[in-house]
């Protein structure tokens, strides 16, 4: 059986924000972002049951290179992501975006 991937509309927005904010530190590095998102993505497609809980039944995937993480949830094999959250940020700010 496929695994559907979804995510929620905020995902957009924390990409673009973070891809502006490396893209204005230096060229190039914003693209750098998004193909360490891209590989993370597609490793949790490839094995969500990897990932941890971290909270209740919400896994976290750490990005390589950026201090970044993906946090999502895995059921009834449906990926959805919830967030791409900078990890200095309070952590309950990601957990308002849980259903």
């Amino acid at each position: 059986m496929a695994i559907r991937l979804l995510f929620a509309p905020e995902v957009q927005g924390d990409i673009d924000e973070a891809y502006g904010w490396y893209e204005d530190r230096r060229p190039g590095l914003g693209e750098d972002f998004l193909i360490c998102v891209e590989a993370s993505v597609f490793s949790i497609y490839r094995a969500p049951e990897h990932y941890p809980k971290i909270f209740k039944d919400y896994r976290r995937c750490l990005i390589r290179r950026f201090p970044f993480a993906i946090f999502f949830e895995y059921e009834n094999d449906t990926i959805f992501v919830y967030s791409i959250f900078h990890t200095s940020q309070n952590p309950t700010k990601w957990k308002k975006r849980l259903p």
